[in-house]
């Protein structure tokens, strides 16, 4: 069966990397179309609803200036926010918010319907349309074949799925909603190796049956700080989270249930994410420990349901019931949703490319949890690299590719392009060698250009980016000339208190000291930064004045770091390199350097297996190649201008 329809972009699933991507490309002009097996579930979250967290939070914040959707969703539909991580330094605030899991999908499907160049189409695709090596479109379950130049494939946990509750697993992509078939085979007749994975979730219970009383209460933030650069405050009135604890006599009921795990009877043969471990898993590993924090945290406003954030399982569900009932406060707890594992469908990230299109076959781009990644964050920020990078490339544009030193996003893309993954790849603050230079504080300032550049960011935040910029410029500039006599000074400090000066300084080098902040200088220069409004634009211009100032000597180290690894990244390694042909090199790093094709020395660097010996051996033989060529460009002129 043929179709008329023809689309420059099609995305195949509505979840967060779907989502990102579809509205990315359709808002730099691509005319795109978002197909999804369930138009009703655009944008669910599947698993805990919440937006960001330690390093996701990152993410977020990056994705939001470059112009995505997940941070203003998150902002709309919050029902508590909290920045987590203030009691140690600004590298690893991170902020997060819990949100209502309904409000949150209507949002992202009426963002998506608003779009003029989108369209939403309720189908499964269960194959890609190929001819001489570039994708074309897909082909639905009807057998109906929609065109498209570009193909963006962001399938999640559908693919091949598999539920586990116990002894009992039946086909799925998640509770409720049939897997996705046809695909995965599909793939791997055109060459792609592909692997098994799993991931899991808690049960949820009726909040009318918790005795909030033997709980600890968790409130959010007193000021809260948005996501998104489009909001100056959050104004909903937050909910309480709850928080309690397993004990011996819980772990003594779930284990009586262990004989029928689907994980620990080997029924499950995907790996799990090793940093967010089922209870069941937690007991096993942790023997020593008698308890484990369980978070109660609400669904929504408009709903009794709370999520077990810490429970997640797929035991039987009467023993999941039993083992909830053993926690504080969960005594008479009734279950409106049981925990399960799910199995799916993976593909090594090894096989793409740095802007997420596949090597095997152009136009085709996977994002998100078919990448091998866990978490909406990690999903979403794929997404909308892909559309953007699908986009450029049907315009005939160059790349686009953040390196690790400008963004998480790059961390996060590097990581999976040049190492893989043989477990669901979540994000960590450690995973970022830069991460005082890439905080969530100044995401904006890092990347929102690069977002106007895509036509993503309004003219007016952009030129409030100008604005916040230049004032930054100036405080630490005032900061820098204005001098302070130690009588005008000294009985500050002492309030503080820090100690006394003896002679004139400047409020620049006042300010490095740890115990003194910005507010504690006010009155004492004329600067702008010292004495403007207390609006949301200031407060953040004097957070990155502070910052700045204070960790200067930190900062200028990663700069000094970063000036070593763009030089290995500026060393070229021409496509179609022959490695191989290296007899110097370890039979790992041949091997290694020939499945991905890094296409950089600093890639080469980061790939696991290569170590710095060959990458000295590949930094030779680049050098040599490139004075070979040199000399043969030399004769190629000579003998032209002889011609001549």
């Amino acid at each position: 069966m043929s179709s008329e329809e023809k689309y420059d972009l099609i995305v195949v699933g509505g979840g967060h990397a779907g989502t990102e991507a579809a509205l990315g490309a359709a808002r730099m002009g691509a005319q795109t179309m978002l197909l999804t097996m369930n138009i009703f579930t655009i944008g669910q979250m599947s698993c805990n609803p919440a937006i960001g967290g330690l390093a996701k939070g990152q993410l977020v914040k990056e994705l939001d200036a470059l112009g995505g959707e997940m941070g203003k969703v998150a902002d709309d539909s919050g029902i508590q926010f909290r920045m987590l991580n203030r009691s140690k330094g600004p590298a690893v605030w991170s902020p997060r918010a819990q949100c209502d899991r309904a409000a949150y999908a209507e949002r992202v499907r009426r963002a998506c319907e608003a779009e003029p160049r989108l369209d939403l189409r309720q189908g499964a695709a269960v194959s890609v349309e190929v001819e001489s090596g570039r994708c074309c479109g897909v082909r639905t379950e009807s057998g109906r074949l929609i065109s498209a130049r570009a193909v963006i494939l962001t399938a999640g946990t559908f693919l091949n799925g598999v539920i586990h509750v116990g002894e009992a697993q039946y086909r799925a992509g998640r509770a409720g909603e049939f897997a996705a078939t046809g695909l995965t085979e599909c793939l791997v007749d055109l060459g792609f190796e592909t692997g098994r994975l799993k991931t899991g979730t808690p049960p949820r219970i009726d909040g009318s049956t918790i005795d909030f009383s033997k709980t600890e209460r968790q409130p959010g933030d007193e000021q809260p700080v948005p996501f998104s650069h489009v909001h100056d405050t959050v104004g909903a009135d937050q909910l309480p989270c709850f928080l309690t604890y397993t004990n011996s006599g819980t772990h003594a009921t779930l284990a009586k249930g262990f004989d029928r795990s689907p994980m620990f009877a080997d029924r499950i043969k995907g790996i799990g994410p090793r940093y967010c471990p089922s209870i069941e898993d937690k007991i096993h590993r942790f023997s020593d420990r008698d308890r484990h924090q369980v978070f109660l945290e609400p669904e929504g406003r408009h709903t009794q349901e709370y999520y077990v954030n810490g429970f997640s399982t797929s035991l039987p569900e009467e023993v999941q019931l039993e083992g909830i009932r053993t926690v504080a406060g969960l005594e008479r707890a009734k279950v409106t949703r049981f925990g399960y594992a799910v199995e799916y469908d993976f593909f090594s990230p090894t096989q793409l490319r740095s802007t997420l299109e596949t090597k095997r076959v152009e136009n085709l781009y996977f994002a998100g949890q078919i990448n091998g990644t866990t978490g909406y964050e990690e999903a979403a920020c794929q997404g909308m690299v892909a559309g953007i990078n699908a986009t450029l490339k049907l315009r005939g544009e160059g790349p686009f590719v953040l390196e690790r030193f400008q963004a998480y996003i790059g961390v996060l893309i590097d990581d999976l392009v040049s190492k893989g993954t043989a477990e669901p790849y979540r994000m960590f603050t450690s995973r970022a060698e830069h991460r005082l230079l890439l905080r969530q504080d100044n995401a904006d300032l890092r990347l929102m250009e690069r977002g106007y550049g895509f036509g993503l960011i309004q003219e007016k935040h952009y030129r409030r980016l100008k604005t916040k910029q230049e004032e930054i410029a100036a405080g630490t500039t005032d900061l820098t000339a204005t001098m302070v006599a130690p009588e005008a000074i000294n009985e500050i400090l002492e309030e503080i208190p820090s100690s006394p000066v003896s002679e004139k300084e400047s409020l620049r080098n006042l300010l490095k000291r740890p115990e003194v902040r910005l507010s504690h200088l006010r009155g004492l220069s004329s600067a702008r930064v010292l004495n403007s409004e207390d609006g949301e634009l200031w407060r953040a211009i004097r957070e990155q004045v502070e910052i700045e100032i204070k960790y200067e000597g930190f900062i200028r180290r990663q700069e000094e770091q970063i000036a070593r690894v763009r030089r290995l990244d500026a060393r070229a390694i021409p496509p179609g390199f022959d490695f191989a042909s290296i007899a110097a090199l370890s039979a790992e790093a041949r091997e290694k350097l020939r499945q991905i094709g890094p296409r950089s020395l600093g890639q080469a660097s980061r790939i696991s297996g290569v170590s710095p010996a060959d990458v000295s051996v590949l930094l030779v033989h680049l050098t040599r190649g490139a004075q070979r060529s040199g000399s043969e460009n030399n004769v190629s002129r000579e003998t032209s201008t002889q011609k001549r």
